[in-house]
């Protein structure tokens, strides 16, 4: 089990460092504004599915009444 501890946090403490210096490395390339724009895109995207998917079931339920 102590061994599993220590591999987990040995890996936790990997992934944080390649990923502070990801995220450097999008900065510096200016990559991190099209990260933030694509992210933007697919919640928008989301948002409006999840609206349009409400109305239709909205409309389903009036007329099951």
């Amino acid at each position: 089990m102590n061994k599993l501890k220590l591999l987990l946090l040995a890996l936790l403490i990997a992934s944080k460092t390649q990923a502070q210096s990801v995220d450097d490395s999008f900065r510096q390339d200016g990559k991190i504004l099209v990260v933030i724009t694509v992210l933007l895109i697919i919640l928008i995207g989301l948002f409006i599915y999840m609206i349009r998917t409400d109305r239709k079931i909205t409309k389903i339920e009036k007329n099951e009444n």
